[in-house]
């Protein structure tokens, strides 16, 4: 079978060989018992090479057993002796363990031709080796010092018996077996002749490997002998292993897995060389999902070898249904043979897909520079402004097309000081204001130390420090209860948050938020801290928030003038806050006796009364010199109905109190829910048990995913903690201790958040205003979050979060909005070595992919499989250097 790949050489012959063609038919009729006398002990002497030789001989023992099994296939078809072919049987076998096929795909049947292709891809090599020796036949003799010509080739016959039993000069020996293989080829040429139709078959087995030959027929001969004891070894090594595994069509699956892994390793520290090749071979197992996994965190995920990597079986929401999912994650950086894969798909994709366009990144030029917040920044939309009496410049004014720009890193900027030391200290770099601290520093709300920001912990209306004003209050009004009635709370006017961030102590969430105003980076500070907050006013619009859902409501001199306009303002505070929930108010009015405190005191006490508020009661902080009224609202509407007038007025029927994205305020109550089965009729669980408990209220409802809503709540849950503690906490390459703020880009039911409860970080659960409304049920569970649209800039400050979670985001808004001005805002508003983890269809996450290669981000994690994918990415301090100016931000 194997004559038939010699008949192609025949065009190569030198035409001093056809002269000779009838003797050489004699000779090797003679050299065939001579042959069978002697292969023995040639067998011998090649597998006693095998172990001795160094490494650069292996590719010269290669092409000589490669010869001698081909020269017995011959011996084969002329005697068809039995004995040939149990010799020929053992040559196969010991060649099989050198040159086996790396990817055997074909039935048992045809293992046989498969190790024919590989003998046809040596023994081209062979020939065209001999080629460019013929010329050197000269040279040969010279070295031996015979110095007359070759007389017959019965002579090189006997020669090569002599080289073959010694073989102590390797290269003599190499150029024996040049002269010896042009007498083989002479012998065989008619022989050649006879096998037409097994060489067109052959040819076309061989196709591939001949082109992989003619790609290297420039390289030198000690290249090419290294490389071919590489590949011996390397198969060596894939067949002890699958004697040890099992055959791999019928054996453990796991076996697979580990051998992706090893080939992954050896694919990756020769930078992908043979990926076209390795490509090729696992073609087929791309049913078994692909997988990319990269640690690079310095001694984060370092627990051991490739064997370490975990599958886990998780939860998964998928399409709107509640799935299971085996999911396999790497811990320890291992690159597997299919990332070849993933790789080339999204080559061969990239020519039809909409996001292929190569990506032009530039750095935003604005007045704001390194804290530019499109939103907030518009200077041309802002002014526009008829008036700004009622703070409408400081609301949202976003640009009607996003900015793809990146904003700039502060000069000197330095990854976050961890929690809980940031709640103390900063590096001013990554913050580089001082007028706050000039202004606010002798009310210890921050100071300037050296390199860093710090923090005494105080504020306005508690300078000797935020947990001596908590016990005040909790003092004032037990029932507060806080960690336990009182768990989410909503801190106007929050300065820098000291309130908030201490109040983690009481564990109890505080909503801060504060204007960006010429209180200079207030909102900022709060969050390189790692206290929650964001930016926002009591404008002309609703808070971002549904109704009845904050447990709490503090204000300490927040600057609020609550009593103007029919309270609109404070009738606001009464749509967030829930049913029963308390009013602190910690301001000037309630203690100081000058005319204007006082005339604003006269105003809030008449407006709380019409509003039904109950005064609990007014206490002083002696220590601290300050005093705090405290109301309640009520918890039924019997209240309402009894008021002489209808001042403030009930709001209409058909007014949703849930509905808050650009919606404006008015001067009007909601009635209290009183059936039963209402959100908001009653008080929740107390915390803990109403993070895990689904609300009393969702048995009137569907679930987001189809099931009944207590259903979907608990199979959300469940998936969100199978997801955290089997993949999320160790096998995506982060490093938990360093993350403090996160953000759920497209919460549902707050389940990723819940899932991280045990850590020390806190979540903002964004509900995007085209999804469900679940934000209702996140509050309810004591955790919080915000409405927001994601075609436009977020309102906070960049370089603000050290995680992003996105589930199903970037799918589900790229019809309506630009995906590169959606990721513009994502590295804006992520820390420099933060992480942005997304799950989604697998197209998208090839397009997520594509752009975060663009922008230099390291892909940690990536895993494909039935369409949805996850991947996991790391920003760095890359910064394009070519710049953008954004005419709507240049004041």
């Amino acid at each position: 079978m194997a004559m038939g790949k010699y008949s192609k050489l025949e065009g190569r012959k030198s035409s001093s060989y056809c002269s000779t063609v009838t003797i050489v038919v004699v000779v090797a009729l003679f050299l065939v018992g001579v042959w069978m006398l002697m292969s023995s002990s040639v067998n011998h002497v090649q597998k006693s090479d095998l172990s001795s030789q160094e490494a650069t001989d292996g590719a010269r023992q290669n092409l000589q057993k490669s010869f001698s099994k081909q020269f017995e296939d011959n011996v084969d078809s002329l005697s068809e002796s039995e004995d040939t072919k149990k010799d020929d049987n053992d040559e196969q076998s010991k060649y099989s363990e050198n040159n086996a096929v790396e990817d055997d795909k074909e039935e048992k049947s045809e293992t046989k031709s498969n190790e024919d292709n590989n003998e046809e891809k040596l023994e081209t090599k062979r020939n065209e080796e001999n080629n460019e020796e013929k010329s050197e036949t000269v040279s040969f003799e010279e070295n031996n010092e015979e110095k007359s010509e070759i007389k017959s080739n019965e002579d090189n016959k006997e020669e090569k018996l002599e080289t073959e039993s010694s073989e102590e000069n390797h290269e003599e020996k190499s150029e024996t077996e040049s002269n010896e293989d042009n007498n083989e080829e002479k012998s065989e040429t008619k022989h050649n002749e006879e096998n037409n139709e097994e060489k067109s078959e052959t040819e076309n087995n061989g196709e591939n490997r001949e082109s992989e030959i003619s790609a290297n027929e420039k390289q030198d001969d000690s290249h090419l002998k290294e490389s071919t004891d590489e590949r011996s070894e390397s198969k060596e090594e894939q067949k002890t292993e699958g004697e040890s595994d099992g055959n791999r069509e019928d054996g453990d699956p796991n076996s697979e897995a580990r051998e992706i892994k090893e080939e992954g390793g050896e694919m990756n520290k020769n930078e992908h060389t043979e990926s076209d090749e390795s490509s090729g071979e696992n073609r087929s197992d791309s049913a078994e999902g692909e997988k990319i996994s990269k640690d690079q965190d310095a001694g984060e995920n370092n627990k051991g070898s490739q064997d370490n990597d975990q599958a886990s079986n998780e939860v998964s929401p998928n399409g709107g249904q509640s799935e299971i999912l085996s999911e396999s994650t790497t811990q320890n950086g291992a690159w597997s043979t299919q990332a070849v894969e993933s790789e080339k798909e999204n080559s061969q994709q990239s020519s039809v897909s909409e996001g292929q366009k190569e990506y032009n990144w530039k750095v935003c030029k604005t007045t704001a520079g390194a804290d530019y917040i499109p939103c907030l920044d518009n200077w041309q939309a802002i002014r526009k402004l008829p008036t700004t009496s009622h703070y409408e410049h400081r609301e949202r004014h976003c640009p009607f097309e996003p900015p793809t720009c990146l904003v700039p890193l502060p000069e000197g900027y330095r990854r976050s000081v961890k929690w809980p030391k940031s709640r103390d200290k900063v590096w001013y770099n990554n913050v580089p204001h001082t007028k706050l601290a000039e202004v606010k520093g002798h009310q210890n709300w921050v100071k300037v130390s050296g390199e860093y920001l710090t923090f005494p912990g105080g504020g306005t209306q508690f300078t000797h420090g935020a947990l001596h004003y908590i016990d005040f209050i909790q003092n004032s009004v037990p029932e507060i209860a806080w960690g336990k009635r009182s768990r989410v709370i909503l801190d106007v006017g929050c300065g820098v948050a000291s309130f908030g961030g201490y109040l983690f102590e009481r564990d109890v969430l505080a909503m801060s938020f504060a204007p960006k105003d010429e209180h200079e980076a207030q909102v900022q500070f709060a969050l390189e801290r790692g206290i929650p907050a964001m930016l926002s006013v009591m404008g002309t619009k609703r808070l971002p928030f549904p109704s009845s859902i904050f447990d709490l409501v503090h204000c300490a001199r927040c600057r609020v003038p609550w009593h103007i306009e029919g309270g609109k303002l404070l009738l606001e505070l009464n749509r967030v806050l829930r049913p029963g929930g308390y009013f602190v108010w910690s301001a000037t009015p309630v203690y100081r006796k000058l005319p204007e405190e006082v005339g604003i005191w006269k105003e809030m006490s008449r407006l709380t009364k019409k509003m039904c508020w109950d005064m609990v009661t007014i206490q002083k902080d002696k220590l601290n010199g300050i005093g705090a009224a405290i109301y309640r609202k009520p918890t039924s509407n019997e209240c309402y109905e009894k008021r002489n007038q209808n001042d403030p007025p009930l709001c209409e029927e058909f007014d949703d109190p849930n509905a808050a994205w650009n919606v404006p305020l008015q001067a009007c109550m909601h009635r209290v829910p009183v059936d039963a089965s209402v959100r908001g009729s009653r008080w929740p669980e107390q915390w803990p048990q109403r993070l895990e408990k689904p609300p009393y209220w969702l048995n009137s409802q569907d679930g987001v995913y189809g099931k009944a809503a207590p259903e979907d709540f608990v199979a959300d849950y469940n998936h969100w903690k199978a997801v955290v503690s089997k993949s999320y906490l160790s096998g995506i390459g982060i490093n938990w201790s360093s993350v403090r703020n996160v953000m759920d880009m497209r919460a549902v039911y707050g389940g990723f958040a819940a899932a991280l409860k045990d850590l020390k970080v806190w979540v903002m659960n964004v509900v995007p205003i085209d999804s469900a409304d679940t934000l209702p049920i996140i509050y309810e569970r004591g955790l919080f979050g915000m409405y927001h649209d994601w075609c436009e800039s977020f309102n906070t400050y960049p370089r603000s979060y050290d995680l992003l979670h996105a589930d199903h985001l970037f799918s589900s808004i790229r019809k309506r909005c630009n995906l590169v001005s959606v990721f513009a805002e994502v590295d804006r508003i992520l820390r420099p070595e933060g992480k942005l983890i997304v799950r989604d269809d697998a197209a998208t996450i090839r397009e997520v992919t594509r752009m975060a290669n663009s922008l230099n981000w390291e892909v940690r994690t990536t895993y494909l499989e039935n369409n949805e994918g996850f991947i996991c990415l790391h920003k760095t301090y890359w910064r394009p250097n070519a710049t953008e100016t954004v005419t709507a931000a240049i004041v």
